[in-house]
């Protein structure tokens, strides 16, 4: 069965589209990251009839409504949205995000009688040859006899018949067709992940956080209830690393710095921790499973179509309420009481540094379980030995380095039907016997790695019991570490060369010690 369905398009049709929403662009609210030459690029190839590549989207599902109809679903961008902004900036004179968040203007110029296109500099504002913005024309539906005339007026020398040809033939760039590929709505995401790889000549990498994100963003409701949900999250994720861009947000953002979310998130513009730094696929991945119990996000990218999963059609009761439930479970991720209260928990166990933890799901499923208890009102004591417990298990095991998703939704239905402390501890009879920790443990430890989630916790074990540095007498090992201390052979590896051991014997991690650099030097090859 055909898959997709390819057409070509006005570029004046799908621009209205966009106007229209009838075609949903994610990217729209985010930071554009051509700069303004591949925008001139872009423009002098549609006017020089040159392909600027396929337009991919993707049907959302017809919807059936609250009284019995159906509501045709709109069409969500997954590439070009670069493009597509570009033409929006270009053609239609519309603003641009720039990497610093703040709107502005791409203006692009035409010099009519060398056919050029420029971005629009002082050298060409005062060069009366030049087009200076090209959207004024692009607005123009006709009637360009003015804009000839007063053109040849600045410019007496030119041909008034070239001039009328090269003008007529830029407004023409609206009438250039673009080659537009539509996926059918009932293709699941592993499907439409796949055709975007395969005709993606970048190789981009797409995955299904981009298409809840895509779904997030395209939710039409009052308020911008989709675009500002989204914001929140991409917002979160940027705050979370760079805490000065809040200044940024609240200069640049009114309509957002007016919603109830950015004072949810405005405790980060003070917050320095980088021990858990999520980006949105983390956001989503924890909320999600949190709040719905599941663990595949093909899932929620289905419950926000409003699919029910029992009848397998899609229905607007759905859609509105699984939006609310994310929204709710997102508000919960960002809430900083929660979030601070979860990373001193992660602290305690004695990972000091994000350096010490190799394994951001890990991290992840731990918080997915602080929030769930904390929703059940379990004791906060309880709590946090019921999370230091998950969280070192989980690494010590291996847990979520394999199928995270599949870990993730088998682990959040065992909790909700069995209850923590019984799945906890089936899984440390099994996993975590005497057997592991005098064989198994023992045989992991020839790794050569530094970055070894058994070394790290090693380390992190030496930070909660507050011990020195190897030989040393008063600085800890939390120390060397929050400065970026040394690791060296606890038996040094000259020494160990000289009895006969080779690399792969000197190297391993059971004789990796955090170490003062002069105490290093003073054993020598001792």
């Amino acid at each position: 069965m055909q898959k997709y369905t390819v057409n070509q398009y006005f570029v004046s049709n799908i621009l209205n589209w966009v106007q229209e929403k009838e075609i949903a662009i994610p990217e729209i609210q985010r930071p554009f990251v051509w700069d303004s030459t591949k925008v001139r690029d872009l423009m002098d190839s549609l006017y020089k009839g040159f392909p600027i590549g396929y337009i991919i989207a993707w049907k959302n599902p017809d919807v059936r409504l609250k009284d019995g109809t159906i509501s045709n679903g709109k069409k969500v961008l997954i590439d070009g949205q670069q493009r597509i902004t570009a033409l929006r900036a270009a053609v239609l004179g519309q603003n641009i995000i720039n990497t610093d968040y703040k709107e502005e203007r791409i203006i692009i110029s035409f010099h009519p009688i060398i056919e050029e296109f420029a971005t629009l500099t002082p050298a060409i504002v005062k060069d009366k040859a030049w087009i200076q913005d090209i959207s004024k024309l692009m607005a123009k539906d006709g009637g360009l006899f003015e804009d000839v005339t007063s053109y040849c007026e600045k410019n007496p020398e030119v041909n008034r018949n070239i001039i009328e040809k090269n003008i007529e033939k830029l407004l023409q760039i609206k009438s250039k067709q673009v080659g537009f590929i539509e996926l059918d709505s009932n293709l699941d995401i592993e499907t439409v992940t796949e055709i975007f790889i395969r005709i993606n000549s970048k190789g981009v990498v797409l995955s299904q956080a981009d298409f809840v994100m895509s779904k997030i963003a395209s939710y039409d409701k009052e308020d911008n209830f989709g675009v500002n949900l989204r914001k929140c999250i991409d917002y979160f994720c940027h705050l979370s690393r760079e805490p000065q861009f809040y200044k940024h947000i609240s200069e640049n953002d009114i309509e957002f710095k007016n919603t109830i979310y950015l004072s949810k998130i405005a405790w980060l513009k003070d917050e320095n921790s980088d021990l858990y730094d999520p980006d949105y696929s983390d956001v989503l991945r924890v909320s999600f499973t949190k709040q719905f119990e599941r663990g595949k996000m093909a899932d929620l990218v289905g419950l926000l179509s409003g699919r029910n999963f029992e009848t397998r059609s899609f229905e607007q009761d759905i859609m509105d309420g699984s939006f609310q439930k994310l929204r709710d479970s997102v508000l919960e991720f960002v809430n900083e009481t929660n979030f601070k209260r979860f990373i001193m928990i992660i602290k305690s166990c004695g990972f000091a540094s994000p350096d010490l933890i190799n394994s951001q799901n890990t991290l992840n499923f731990a918080y997915i379980l602080f929030l769930k208890l904390r929703e059940k009102g379990i004791n906060p004591s309880v709590i946090e030995k019921y999370v230091q417990r998950w969280f070192i298990m989980s690494l010590l095991t291996g847990r979520y380095s394999g199928s995270p998703e599949s870990q993730f939704d088998f682990d959040i239905k065992q909790i909700s039907k069995e209850g923590t402390e019984k799945i906890l501890k089936s899984i440390e009879e099994a996993q975590l016997s005497d057997a592991y920790w005098n064989a198994q443990l023992i045989q992991e430890l020839d790794k050569a790695s530094v970055n070894n989630p058994f070394l790290n916790l090693f380390f992190a074990s030496q930070i909660k019991s507050n011990d020195k540095g190897f030989l040393s007498t008063d600085i800890t090992v939390s120390n060397m570490i929050a400065h970026r201390g040394d690791i060296h052979h606890l038996f040094p590896k000259e020494y160990l060369k000289a009895n006969g051991l080779q690399r792969g014997d000197y190297n391993q991690i059971a004789n990796f010690v955090y170490a003062q650099t002069e105490i290093n030097i003073k054993v020598g090859k001792k």
